[in-house]
Order: structure tokens, then C-alpha cells, then sequence
């Protein structure tokens, strides 16, 4: 970066220490660098231009041209008025300014011809434009001409100080028409540009900000894009080299425990999908490196036996293994699932939770130092200093966005020398796009098919006047013994909100159904009073569980065939699906229905529709990634790679992907990128990385 582009703002001409202080505080402006970096949002098309004849209100934004006719006052103190009007071969339109008269009587010349810029409005019977943008024809040819027009973000204390777009747009142009090749440092190598037909830097920034036709606005953003999706790219890559180079892990070659278990004591049939995954986790334990693997897999397919078919790896060679939830509940079921497979192979598994008392905390931490523990499963409560193991060699960890980053790391920071294979899991799909940027220095596998005897669920969509129907639907599931559930989006009524208040539903149903066992389950539950609720559920003492979405994730009641979501276009598109996911487990056929007012938001029918349509949590993903955008999604925020100034997750995935392919050939060529001709790339690499934590990193 040049000295010029390291200048406090202050000094650019038009600004002084007042506005700099403003642009400091409102949109982090400190130098000149961070104006370059401030692009403009959207771009409005000048490249038309209307004839007066044609104009009429229902238009938007319109450009006209011709001369501007003599000036009139009208109107009495807080009714004054300027009016104008500009006149074309075709007819006229009157120019209102209700404020600032003195000074556009100053600035504009009646009988030159000026090009005008707004929205026509009706006015009893005519037709005008108020407080339009103008200037002199003349002008616009001498700036170039540009077609497009940078609109650009700025705060309303702006504004009131002439910082508006149109006031940026003039310190960028002043910024912008004194750089040179000398301010902006090239860093991409000729023939990497070549290959992907980048402009260069300078031409870049020229472009974003003042393109002369969309072409060239689409060749700017193409190499910005590309660019900031480079770094972030080699950065992640640059992780899994060292990695896997650095980092010796223990190798788990011996399969006789795992083959014991398949043939022996395994109840079903392991899908393509799972065999798939197991031979790559296995391919990993055997090459002497530490395994840093994402597993993802929608809810239901399997990923919990694929993880303890793992551990029988580590465990056949005398090391042990941990399974760490986001929940108690969730710890639970895993122990509860886990502990009827690792009895039958002589193995002893234990749970360690918040809950687990004094005297049997201090007993199983014994016998987990010693090593007569195989498998830990537990909550945030494995995290804790006093938690030590003999030989860690395999953590799982489910739900993996519901832990930050230095919680996972204290799980195999515990004294040993040799560092633990890693098994991250979650059921929330994530995008390509998204897996790519935030795990891109992970090895992904994906589990994409459903166990033999899963039937897909069938989704609907009812609006509150069926809920008479929906009530008796419910009643016929219940009468072929199955259960429900009902899930509301709060616990307490919201005075801004017409949501459905849980105890009320709660109560409602109870009056539905008289005689119907209901369980109930929200957040502010005490542990045991939670547990108490879900276990009644679990072994069918009651049949319908009134809940907020504390269910959400990884309660397994294969009974229960019916979910009801109340006010659906409340929730986002991957928590209906993970609310979806929890029923479907069992062999009979599974139902969820989705309960809405008549006035739904374009976004919130989108979302319904899009549930209704598929059961696939990948293409449900990326529809969530388009509507949302990438900073929203469940567990992104942390990332600490979402901070991209230009590129967009959600529409510049095939530019992503060129990027990786791009940082990948870089690396193999130079790893350290100490070749001259990646010095730049390089310098510039190491500016951005300073400061950037590395949230994507597991170990």
C-alpha cells in the first residue's frame, strides 16, 4: 500500500478534520485506503433518456434533457416554493425545490440546457419533479459520460453535513482521479491475470467506482471478487498444509474391533453413504496425520453410528474417545444410543454432564486418567480443566457451530503430547459455497442418503382457519398410537408480535384434547424438570410435547410422526428443517405441517413454499444462503471469514471456486510464496491476515 493511500482522510481535498470526524464514526473512514474500499451498492443507469411526453407518475426514477425555463417564487413563508421548468422538443415539466432557493438561483442558469434526474409526481393535474438532481449537459460530457451512477451506503448525520451518496461520489472521483500504478500495487501475477482474464488493480478500482458501461463494471467486480476470495482461500489451504504437515497424529490401522462390531452386533444394514464416509475417516487414521474431518449429514442419515464406528478405531488401539453436545439432552440420547452398542463389545462408556454428582464426577474422572473409560460423552462440562484423559485419540464433536472456537480447543488442549484425530458433525446442510469458506482447510464428507425403511416426510402448509382440521388429523394419528409435536416460537407474549404464546397453545391444547397426556418444554425449564418432560415423552406416558424450539436439535422419538409448527413464517429455513428432522425416525410414515397467518411477507411465503416442495437439506440450504445472505446463517457469525467487502456467498460461488482452483495451483508451484513473482500476493496475503483469527481451524 502506497504512502497516499495510508493518508488520514482529513487530507483528501473537500473533507477537513469536521467531516473526517463524522466519516470516522459513521462508516469507519480513517484513511484514504478505507474510501477506496467503500463501494457502492447499486448502480443507477443513466445511459436513457425520456422524452417529456412520455412521462407519467407511475414511473420511478427518470432522466430527462432540455433547457431549463425562468425561475418563479410562489407561495408564502412555510408554504415558498422554487419553480422551474425543463422544456424539450416534446413538451415540459415543472422543477420544484422547497428548500435551498438562493442557492440553486445561484447555481443554475435559465435557457442552458441541463440533464435532470428524478421521480415525476402528479400535482393536481401536472406533472413535476421536486428537489431534482441536475446538471449542465455540458459537464456530464466533460466527466466522460458515464452511464452508471454509483449509489452509495451513507448514515442520515452524513447527509445532513452533504455527505450524501452523491457527496461521496465526489471525494471517490477526487481520490480516484489522482491515483497512479504506483499507489496501487499490483498483486497478481501477469500470467495468473492472463489465465483468468483479471484487469489489473488500478483498472479494478477505477471501474467499481466509475464504470463507463456495465461491461467494464462487470470486469471490475470479477477480479475484486476473485481476488478477496483468493486470500481467503490460500489462507485456508496454507492451514491444511501445515496441518498435515506438521502435525503427527496416531495411527489407528487395526480394524478387528470394528469388524467384531459389523458383523456381529450392528442391527441394520449401513447405507453406501456411511460406508463411504468410513472408509475416508479411515483413510485418514492411517496416515499418520491428524485427521481434521467435517462431517455433515442431514438430520436422520445415520451420522451418530458412523461416529462410533470411528472410535472403535482409536479404541482398538488403547486410546480413548469423546463425544461432546451442545445439550444435556442431546448427551443423553448419544449415551443412552451409544451405551447398548459398547456394552455389547465389553466397553465402558460414561456421561458427564452439568448434572453428574460430586461423588460420581470424581470416581469417573479416575477412571478416565486411567483409561478404564473407552468412551467419554458429554456436554460443555468435558471442557473443563480437571478433565483429564490417559490417551485421547478421537473427539467428536456433534453440532459443531453450537461450540465457539476456544471452547473446542480446550478439549484436546489436555497435556498430551500427541494430539487427538478430529470429527466435527452437523446437521445443519451447509452450502457448498459456505463449506468451502469457512471449513475450506477441513476434509468434508457428506452423508447424503436416508437408512433402508425411512420414509420421506410429508410437508404442508395450513393456514389458521384450518387449524379445526389440523386438530383432527392430530386426533387420528393419536388413536394409531402415535405422538406429536407442537412447537412455538416464544415463551412469553410479545407486545410488537402477533406470535402464539406458548403457554396459551399449551393451555389450548389441553382443552382440544381432554384426556390427551401433554408434556411441556421450554428454555427456562430447570435441567431436571426438562428431563423429567422429554422422558415422559420418550417412553409414550404422554402423547403430544407442547415445546419452543429447545427441541430442535437431536431429541429421537421414533414414535412421533406429527410436528406442528406454529407460526412457520417466523423461523428461518434451517430450523424448520431441523424441527422438521425430528420426526421421520421410525418406520411409519411421518407428517409436518406448517401453521401460518393469510399475510405472509414475500420472504416468509418463499421460505414455506421451499419446505413444502423438498426434503433435501442441501438444496434447503442454499435457499436459505440466497435469502438470508452468509453473515445469518446458523453459526457463520463466528467464522471470522465473512467479512468480505465485495464478494457474495450467496451469488459468487462459481467465482469461489474458480479462486480455489487458483490458490491451489499457486501453492503447489510455491508453498511459501517466496517466488518474486508472488511477492506482492504475498505482502498483500500477510496485511490481511494480521489481526484475522482463525475460526475455521479445529485443532
Amino acid at each position: 500500500m502506497s504512502d497516499k493511500l495510508t493518508t488520514k482522510i482529513e487530507f483528501l481535498k473537500g473533507v477537513g478534520p469536521q467531516k473526517a470526524e463524522l466519516l470516522n464514526k459513521e462508516l469507519a473512514l480513517f484513511i484514504f485506503e478505507d474510501l477506496l474500499h467503500h463501494f457502492p451498492f447499486r448502480y443507477e443507469d443513466r445511459s436513457q433518456f425520456y422524452r417529456i411526453a412520455d412521462l407519467h407518475d407511475g414511473l420511478q426514477l427518470v432522466q430527462i434533457k432540455g433547457k431549463l425555463q425562468p425561475f418563479k417564487q410562489m407561495g408564502q413563508k412555510w408554504s415558498k416554493r422554487l419553480i422551474s421548468a425543463l422544456k424539450d422538443d416534446s413538451g415540459r415539466i415543472e422543477l420544484v425545490w422547497f428548500k435551498g432557493a438562493n442557492w440553486i438561483k445561484d447555481k443554475l442558469v435559465p435557457g442552458a440546457e441541463y440533464v435532470v434526474f428524478g421521480k415525476p409526481t402528479k400535482f393536481g393535474s401536472k406533472l413535476n419533479i421536486a428537489h431534482p438532481e441536475i446538471e449542465l449537459l455540458t459537464q456530464r460530457k466533460e466527466n466522460g459520460g458515464s452511464q452508471l451512477v454509483p449509489v452509495y451506503p451513507t448514515t442520515e448525520k452524513l447527509r445532513k453535513k452533504y455527505l450524501d451518496s452523491k457527496g461521496i461520489i465526489k471525494l471517490t472521483h477526487t481520490l480516484i482521479h489522482n491515483l497512479t500504478e504506483t499507489d496501487i500495487t499490483e498483486t497478481l501475477p501477469s500470467e495468473l491475470r492472463a489465465n483468468y482474464k483479471l484487469i489489473s488493480r488500478l483498472e479494478a478500482y477505477k471501474n467499481i467506482h466509475f464504470p463507463k458501461d456495465n461491461k467494464l463494471l462487470s470486469y471490475a467486480l470479477f477480479r475484486l471478487k476473485f481476488e478477496e476470495l483468493l486470500y481467503t482461500q490460500l489462507r485456508l489451504l496454507k492451514l491444511k498444509s501445515v496441518r498435515i504437515e506438521q502435525y503427527d497424529g496416531p495411527i489407528f490401522k487395526d480394524t478387528s474391533l470394528l469388524t467384531t462390531f459389523y458383523n456381529d452386533h450392528l442391527p441394520f444394514e449401513l447405507t453406501n453413504a456411511q460406508k463411504k464416509v468410513i472408509k475416508e475417516v479411515y483413510r485418514d487414521l492411517c496416515s499418520g496425520k491428524q485427521m481434521n474431518r467435517l462431517l455433515q449429514g442431514d438430520v436422520g442419515s445415520g451420522k451418530t453410528i458412523v461416529a462410533f464406528i470411528c472410535m472403535l478405531l482409536a479404541i482398538g488401539h488403547d486410546a480413548q474417545a469423546a463425544l461432546i453436545a451442545p445439550t444435556e439432552i442431546l448427551a443423553q440420547q448419544h449415551y443412552q444410543g451409544l451405551k447398548k452398542f459398547a456394552d455389547a463389545l465389553k466397553l465402558r462408556v460414561a456421561l458427564l454432564t452439568g448434572s453428574t454428582k460430586a461423588k460420581e464426577r470424581k470416581l469417573l474422572l479416575s477412571y478416565l486418567r486411567s483409561g478404564d473409560i473407552h468412551i467419554l460423552i458429554g456436554t460443555h462440562a468435558l471442557l473443563e480443566e480437571r478433565v483429564k484423559f490417559k490417551n485421547l485419540g478421537l473427539a467428536v464433536i456433534d453440532e459443531q457451530h453450537r461450540f465457539g472456537v476456544a471452547q473446542r480447543a480446550k478439549l484436546w488442549n489436555k497435556d498430551q503430547k500427541i494430539l487427538p484425530h478430529v470429527l466435527v458433525m452437523t446437521a445443519t446442510p451447509i452450502p457448498r459455497t459456505l463449506a468451502m469458506t469457512l471449513y475450506g482447510d477441513l476434509d468434508v464428507s457428506v452423508l447424503d442418503e436416508l437408512p433402508a425403511g425411512r420414509k420421506p416426510i410429508k410437508t404442508t402448509h395450513r393456514f389458521d382457519s384450518h387449524r379445526l382440521k389440523v386438530f383432527g388429523f392430530i386426533s387420528e394419528q393419536i388413536k394409531l398410537g402415535r405422538q406429536v409435536y407442537v412447537v412455538y416460537p416464544l415463551i412469553e407474549e410479545s407486545d410488537k408480535m402477533d406470535y402464539k404464546d406458548l403457554m396459551d397453545g399449551y393451555e389450548s391444547i389441553c382443552r382440544s384434547f381432554p384426556g390427551v397426556p401433554v408434556s411441556i418444554l421450554h428454555g427456562r425449564m430447570k435441567s431436571e424438570d426438562k428431563d423429567f418432560e422429554m422422558q415422559r415423552f420418550v417412553k409414550n406416558e404422554t402423547k403430544i410435547m407442547v415445546a419452543t424450539t429447545v427441541i430442535e436439535v437431536g431429541v429421537n422419538v421414533p414414535n412421533a410422526t406429527v410436528m406442528i409448527i406454529e407460526n412457520a413464517e417466523r423461523f428461518g429455513l434451517a430450523q424448520l428443517h431441523q424441527l422438521r428432522g425430528r420426526v421421520g425416525r421410525g418406520a411409519e410414515q411421518s407428517y409436518c405441517i406448517l401453521m401460518s397467518g393469510v399475510k405472509l411477507s414475500k420472504d416468509g411465503r418463499t421460505r414455506l413454499e421451499t419446505l413444502v416442495r423438498t426434503n433435501d437439506g442441501f438444496e434447503i440450504a442454499d435457499a436459505d444462503l440466497k435469502l438470508r445472505g452468509p453473515g445469518d446463517i446458523e453459526g457463520t457469525q463466528q467464522s471470522g471469514l465473512m467479512d468480505f467487502k465485495i464478494a457474495d456467498l450467496a451469488k459468487d460461488g462459481q467465482i469461489l471456486s474458480l479462486a480455489r482452483e487458483a490458490a491451489k495451483a499457486i501453492l503447489e508451484e510455491d508453498e511459501t510464496l517466496q517466488l518474486p513473482k508472488y511477492r506482492n500476493l504475498n505482502l498483500e496475503l500477510h496485511k490481511k491476515s494480521q489481526g484475522q483469527v482463525e475460526w475455521s481451524r479445529v485443532s
